[in-house]
């Protein structure tokens, strides 16, 4: 039986962790996992913000996911994408998705990301 989802895997071109680093952590403000060593070896970089878990893994063919994405939930989402847009990430709002409050950004690799919070009766976030 199915419980939660552990986590959700990115991929990443080589090269590309500190980069990654830079968005995950200081943009989304995510803490970065440490990495068994085993899979340390293969590069790439492991965040998470309480029990969202977000795993990115090098690809050497590495092609952008532009329609997949994970779906993160966030508080406070108006404040939350203002940040993200200060700091210099795409912000694109989307109105499609009936009581959500909701937008789209990229990752520096330009893998897609959804930021999304449910509306309270009031029309703001809860």
């Amino acid at each position: 039986m199915l419980v939660a989802v552990d986590h959700v895997q990115l991929a990443a071109p080589p090269g590309s962790e500190d980069a990654l680093r830079a968005y995950y952590a200081d943009v989304l403000g995510m803490a970065e996992v440490p990495k068994p060593p085993a899979l340390a070896a293969r590069g790439g970089c492991w965040f998470a913000a309480g029990p969202v878990q977000l795993h990115l893994g090098i690809e050497n063919h590495f092609r952008p996911a532009k329609k997949a994405h994970p779906g993160l939930r966030v508080q406070r989402i108006e404040a939350y994408a203002a940040r993200l847009a200060s700091l210099g990430a795409p912000v694109t709002w989307d109105d499609d998705l009936p009581g959500h409050l909701r937008f789209y950004s990229e990752d520096p690799v330009g893998n897609r990301l959804e930021f999304l919070e449910p509306v309270r009766p009031s029309g703001r976030g809860e």
